[in-house]
């Protein structure tokens, strides 16, 4: 193990840690992120082992990131001023423990029957929750187009808490030829359509997301099998939050096939 105490935001260490917590491009070409808190971190070594690194402030931790270290001693540590700590950390009040990791590869399946595709998601913790509620509901592969945020930002990660290390998730994917190839229904989510409850959803099934504001593109649309919409009481909300979206149609999938 080495242990290296940095104090200089100038230091090369620092300054590689700082693009894997603020730069997609960057994480995308070392293959490597930044884990934030003892559950992620946990998380990801029930599958794929120990971190590359381990990054802890020169304050104290909380009482379960200081057992997590002290099981992490053969690791090479990174220490750092708590203010140079938290600009690693995507959340206000850090649990006191990052680690450097690489990004996993988790194989596709050749002929999935329950699909998430996202098409330009915007917010992180949006994404990384669609991503976890996904895993809670089956979904055995998440298609994200390119314009989608990055699944492995420290954000995302966050609200997935754990759902990318089980998660087959394929990047920069080109919704519409998916679609295309899909061996099932897909169903567009949009303002207009058949209830999402009329559909039999019991056969292979691809759900399509869009964009927080500005919904799917209309070619996405064409490309799917149906459009559908979510039945709501009030006339007042005009849509429901993604992430809520995702979880409706996602469980009423779920819900038909138990």
């Amino acid at each position: 193990m080495s242990f290296k105490h940095i104090t200089s935001r100038d230091n090369p260490i620092f300054k590689q840690l700082k693009k894997f917590a603020d730069n997609a491009r960057e994480r995308r070409s070392e293959g490597k992120t930044l884990l934030d808190g003892v559950h992620l971190i946990e998380s990801y070594m029930a599958t794929f082992g120990l971190p590359d690194v381990v990054i802890i402030p020169e304050g104290k931790s909380t009482v379960e990131a200081t057992g997590l270290i002290q099981e992490l001693v053969d690791v090479s540590t990174v220490m750092l001023p708590t203010l140079m700590f938290a600009e690693l950390t995507p959340v206000v009040s850090a649990t006191g423990i990052l680690a450097l990791v690489k990004i996993p590869q988790l194989p596709v399946p050749e002929a999935p029957e329950f699909v998430l595709m996202l098409e330009d998601i915007q917010d992180p913790g949006n994404l990384g929750s669609m991503l976890r509620t996904a895993v809670a509901a089956g979904v055995q592969v998440a298609y994200l187009s390119t314009s989608c945020t990055d699944a492995w930002s420290p954000k995302a990660l966050r609200g997935g808490q754990g759902a990318q290390f089980v998660l087959p998730i394929v990047e920069r994917a080109d919704l519409i030829a998916e679609l295309q190839n899909f061996n099932g229904n897909s169903y567009a989510t949009t303002m207009s359509g058949e209830s999402v409850y009329a559909q039999d959803l019991t056969q292979a099934t691809a759900f399509v997301m869009g964009n927080e504001g500005a919904g799917l593109r209309k070619q996405t649309i064409a490309a799917a099998t149906k459009s559908i919409t979510i039945p709501m009481a009030a006339a007042s909300v005009e849509s429901l939050n993604a992430g809520a979206a995702a979880a409706v149609c996602l469980f009423e999938r779920m819900r038909q096939t138990l």
